[in-house]
This record gives structure tokens, sequence and C-alpha cells, in this order.
């Protein structure tokens, strides 16, 4: 299958300062990966590099079709809550590809988004102000946006994370249902159990690669104790130059 992602010994961070360094790899067209590591792997850094928040400190990111077919579910810590925007015109702004920014939203527009909202069970939240959801309606919006951009490759940081079970569960289907149509999903997480039962390859992240394929390949207890190894020796000051040397030696 065609590479729709490469990773040509990329290094990404901030002021110079590396947070994932001399990553080569590629994703295959309609792949499902799971992005996993230690606090402070570098998988947040990593997202953000893809979707083109963040350019390469070196070497490059090459992708096999245009960024606006990128949709990105941030953490939701990265949400400023306190701004006063609707769950329906949130999720509207899912649409601005073919609306534009300041766009009206038309009678078809506005179905659309009442059935994303339908997917993620969110059917009457339409009026609420953002700021009044809880964890889980807040990844459910997230998720119902991310389904309005109809996009070809998905990339979502940590969109299980602190929700409950049954909203995992719904979401997870979102998941299994964007695979079989062939879209590519990347997922940072960290409940191994959920990646072993639903993703089938994994990239463990420590600032570096530790290992990418198989998920049962990857998701060994040695793999997992040298990604925390790798990252607590990491020099968080260290510059790029320096992080290659760093890497060398955790090899």
């Amino acid at each position: 299958m065609a590479a729709q992602l490469q990773f040509r010994d990329v290094t990404l961070g901030y002021d110079r300062h590396p947070a994932v360094h001399h990553l080569s790899g590629e994703v295959a067209s309609g792949a499902l990966i799971a992005v996993v590591g230690p606090n402070g792997a570098g998988k947040s850094t990593l997202f953000r590099g893809l979707v083109g928040i963040l350019k390469p400190l070196a070497g490059s990111i090459e992708r096999g079709l245009d960024i606006r077919d990128i949709a990105y579910l941030p953490q939701t810590a990265d949400i400023d809550r306190s701004f006063p925007i609707s769950v329906f015109d949130f999720v509207g702004t899912g649409l601005w590809r073919s609306t534009g920014f300041f766009g009206g939203i038309g009678k078809s527009a506005r179905g659309k988004i009442a059935q994303a909202l339908a997917s993620v069970g969110l059917t009457g939240f339409e009026n609420r102000n953002i700021g009044t959801l809880s964890g889980g309606q807040m990844q459910r919006m997230l998720f119902a946006r991310v389904l309005l951009q109809d996009a070809a490759l998905i990339v979502l940081d940590e969109p299980f994370n602190a929700i409950d079970t049954k909203t995992s569960a719904d979401l997870l289907v979102l998941v299994r249902r964007w695979h079989s149509e062939k879209r590519t999903v990347l997922a940072a997480l960290h409940d191994m159990d959920l990646v072993r039962g639903n993703f089938p390859e994994t990239l463990l992240l420590a600032r570096g690669k530790v290992a990418w394929g198989s998920t049962p390949d990857v998701l060994t207890a040695e793999n997992l104790i040298e990604a925390r190894r790798m990252c607590e020796a990491f020099d968080d000051g260290a510059a790029p130059c320096v992080a290659q040397d760093t890497a060398s030696r955790a090899a």
C-alpha cells in the first residue's frame, strides 16, 4: 500500500530544543496506528508537526495529500473552554473547507452538523456553551467536528483520556468506522489494553523511535522498559546535534 506520510530523519521541538528527534518511517494509506510512550515522549509534538503547526528543526515530513485534508483532534487542554461559542457553532467549524472560515451556514450545512452531533450522542446540546460540557461531552463534540471534516487522514491526540468507559466505547466505534472507510488514523494513547485490542500497528516513541510495527511485536515488556529509560535519560536542554548523539547512545 502506498505511503501517505513519510518521516525523513525528522526532528521537532521548541526554541531549538528537540522533543522528537531523528524519526524515520512511513505511514501507509488506510493504516490504523497507535502512538504510545511515556509522558514526555513527544507524542503531541509529533502530531503538531504532522498537521503543520510545528516546522521541523531538521529533516522533513512528506505528506501524500493536501494538509487541508488532515483532521486534527487536539487534547482538550488545548481548547479554550472560556471562549463564548455554542456546541453547534464549534462543531460547524469542521465545515470550513467547504464554507470558508467566514462563510454562512446554509440548510444543508445545518443538517450535516445535526447529523454529526447525533452520531456522537449530543442531540439536544446544540445551544449549550462549550464551557458547560463535561470531559466526555467535550470529546464527543471534538469527534463530531472531525466527522464533518471528512478528511483522508485523522490525527487524534489522547482521544480517550479522562473519559468514562461508555464514551470511550462509543467513540471507538467511530475510529473503527473511519478505518473501514480506508481513512488513515493515528491516535496517541495510554491504555495498552485498548491499543492491543483495536490497533494493528503501533509506534512506541521515547523522544526517538523505540519500535514501530505490528502491535504485538512492539508492545513487549523489554521495549516498554527501554522507552521509559530513554525518556528519563533525555536532556531537555540538549541542542539538536547533541540529541543525535544521545539517540545513538540509547540505541
